[in-house]
């Protein structure tokens, strides 16, 4: 039995029937054709699914589409402005915060909605802040650079890097 719900996606309203038991990943990824927020381990202990919903960092693998009715949410798609990107994304390529890429999505997800909360947190928080969201590739320290760096662009605090 599907149910109807009305959801807005990176600032696109979308009217869309689902059924009761469809996870809010699979219905970004399938249904709307945003790949960005990727899949990995559909347990909630990896972050690689972390989307904002009405600000919050949420992993969209262990939400349904249902709970997302009337909500406003945020993939990657939606951090950059057209061809300027996000200064999260940005600092990511600038700090070298990434090497295979596929955590980096959830990585700015959840980045953004640590800094929503705390512009300006310390290593240690931002570490915390991390601690849902799993890399295989790195040690995460330019992961926490990144982050950091982009708080302070954010703040107006940056520097011409």
């Amino acid at each position: 039995m599907g149910h109807r719900i009305q959801i807005e996606v990176n600032g696109k309203r979308y009217e869309r029937e689902v059924d009761a038991r469809r996870l809010l990943v699979h219905f970004l990824r399938e249904d709307l054709g945003l790949t960005g927020t990727n899949v990995g381990c559909e347990t909630s202990l990896c972050g690689a699914c972390t989307i904002l919903v009405n600000g919050q960092s949420v992993k969209s693998c262990t939400q349904l589409a249902v709970q997302a009715d009337g909500t406003s949410v945020t993939t990657i798609e939606g951090m950059a402005d057209g061809q300027d990107l996000h200064p999260l994304q940005a600092a990511f390529r600038d700090n070298h915060g990434l090497q295979c890429g596929y955590c980096t999505p959830g990585m700015i997800m959840v980045a953004a909605g640590m800094l929503a909360d705390n512009p300006a947190p310390t290593e240690q928080e931002i570490r915390q802040g991390l601690k849902g969201n799993v890399c295989r590739c790195t040690g995460y320290h330019n992961i926490v650079k990144s982050i950091a760096d982009a708080a302070e662009q954010m703040n107006g605090k940056g520097g011409d890097s």
